[in-house]
C-alpha cells in the first residue's frame, strides 16, 4: 500500500506519554502554563532529541513515511526535529511557532498591535529552518500580525496552518474579540493551507470548508481523549474539503496512523447511520492521496509506475488478514503494527521487520 502521511502531530511532547491525562485542553496544552509547555522547558537537549528519534522509528515501524508536526519551542525546536528526520529518514514538514506568545493579553483584547522587530527576527528565524508557521490558535495573535504573518510565509513559499474549532471557546474568544468566528477569522486575515480539528463546526462553517475546499486535519482519537465532541466526519465527506488525518500530541496518542484509521472509519460509519458509507477507500485516502494537495512536488500518496517508491508492504499471510473478503476494509480494521513487514520512502528503507520473508 503507499506510505502514510500522519497530518498533524507534536513529536516534541512524547517525551511525556499521557502525562496530561485527567487535564483539560486548558490545563495540560495552552500557553505559557500548560503541562506541555513546562514539561518541554525541563527536556535536555540530548535526551529530547533520543526521544523524538525513537518516535519518529515508530511512526516508520508503523508504516507512517511523513508527518506535519506543529512543533514548539521556536526556532531550537524545529532544528531538533529537523536533526531526527535526517537520522531516521522521516519526512518531517516542520511547521514553527513563536517561543512565547508574542503579545500581553491586553494586547489581543485591542487586536492592534502589529509583530515587534523581535518577533519578525523570531519569525525569519523559525522560517529559515522550519517548513512553514503555525500558531496554536487564531486568538493567540492580533489581526495585524497574521496579516505580516500571511506575507512573509507567502514570500518564502512556505505553509501556514492553525488550529480551528477545537472546542467552542476558539469561536467564542474570537468572536468576542473581532466579531468573527475563529474560522471565519483565520481564512479572511492569514489564508491557511491547512485547518486542524474543526471538531465542533457547525454547519455553516462545513459549508465554509467546502466552499473555499480547505485541507482539513481531523484527529478523532486526540478529541475523544480530552473528552471533546468528535469531529463531523460525515458531513465533511459530503463536503468539497480535502480531509487528513493525525495523531495529533505525543501527550495524548501514539503516533500510529493504523489506530487512527481503525476508530476514524467506525466513527464515520456511525455518523453516516447506514452500512454503505463511508467507503474504506475514502478514510484510507486521508493518509494517502489527499496529502498531494499540500505537499506536491514529488509527494503523491499513491502507488504507479515511475513515481517515487514510497510504500509499505503488509503480511496478509497473517491469520487474521488471510482470507480478507475486503482488503481496503482489512487495513483500516484489522492491520496491527505487528503486520507491518517494510516501510519506503524514496526507495530507502525505513524498518523492516526481521521476519521479513525475502530478508
Amino acid at each position: 500500500m503507499p506510505g502514510m502521511y500522519n497530518s498533524h502531530t507534536h513529536i516534541g511532547d512524547a517525551c511525556a506519554p499521557d502525562g496530561a491525562t485527567g487535564m483539560t485542553l486548558e490545563q495540560g496544552f495552552f500557553r505559557p502554563n500548560g503541562y506541555k509547555y513546562r514539561k518541554l522547558a525541563q527536556q535536555p537537549e540530548a535526551d529530547h532529541l533520543a526521544q523524538i528519534t525513537a518516535h519518529l522509528q515508530y511512526m516508520a515501524r508503523t508504516g507512517t513515511i511523513g508527518h506535519l508536526d506543529f512543533r514548539e519551542q521556536g526556532a531550537y525546536g524545529a532544528q531538533l526535529l529537523r536533526r531526527a528526520s535526517e537520522a531516521t529518514g522521516v519526512q518531517s514538514v516542520i511547521l514553527g511557532q513563536f517561543d512565547r506568545v508574542p503579545f500581553t493579553e491586553a494586547e489581543l483584547q485591542q487586536n492592534q498591535c502589529s509583530l515587534s522587530q523581535e518577533s519578525i527576527a523570531e519569525l525569519q528565524a523559525i522560517l529559515a529552518v522550519a517548513d512553514g508557521f503555525s500558531e496554536s490558535t487564531i486568538n493567540d495573535l492580533t489581526d495585524a500580525a497574521w496579516k505580516e504573518i500571511d506575507h512573509l510565509t507567502s514570500q518564502q513559499g512556505k505553509l501556514r496552518a492553525i488550529h480551528c474549532l477545537e472546542n467552542e471557546g476558539y469561536r467564542t474568544v474570537s468572536l468576542a474579540i473581532t466579531g468573527r468566528g475563529d474560522l471565519e477569522r483565520a481564512l479572511a486575515e492569514y489564508h491557511p493551507h491547512l485547518v486542524i480539528h474543526a471538531t465542533v463546526a457547525n454547519p455553516a462553517e462545513i459549508a465554509l470548508l467546502s466552499q473555499h475546499r480547505v485541507n482539513v486535519v481531523l484527529n478523532p482519537r486526540a478529541n475523544a481523549n480530552l473528552g471533546l465532541p468528535l469531529p463531523p466526519i460525515a458531513p465533511l465527506l459530503q463536503s468539497q474539503a480535502n480531509l487528513l488525518l493525525g495523531t495529533d500530541n505525543g501527550l495524548l496518542n501514539s503516533p500510529n496512523l493504523l489506530a487512527e484509521l481503525d476508530f476514524t472509519y467506525k466513527v464515520a460509519k456511525s455518523q453516516f447511520g447506514d452500512a454503505q458509507n463511508p467507503a474504506p477507500a475514502a478514510i484510507l485516502k486521508m493518509v494517502t492521496s489527499n496529502i498531494r494537495s499540500v505537499l506536491g512536488g514529488d509527494t503523491y500518496g499513491y502507488l504507479a509506475t515511475g513515481l517515487p517508491a514510497d510504500f509499505v508492504v503488509l503480511n496478509f499471510h497473517q491469520a487474521h488478514l488471510r482470507s480478507s473478503q475486503h482488503i481496503l476494509a482489512s487495513i483500516l480494521t484489522r492491520v496491527t503494527p505487528e503486520d507491518v513487514l517494510m516501510t519506503v520512502r524514496q526507495g530507502k528503507t525505513l524498518w523492516q521487520a526481521q521476519s521479513f520473508p525475502w530478508s
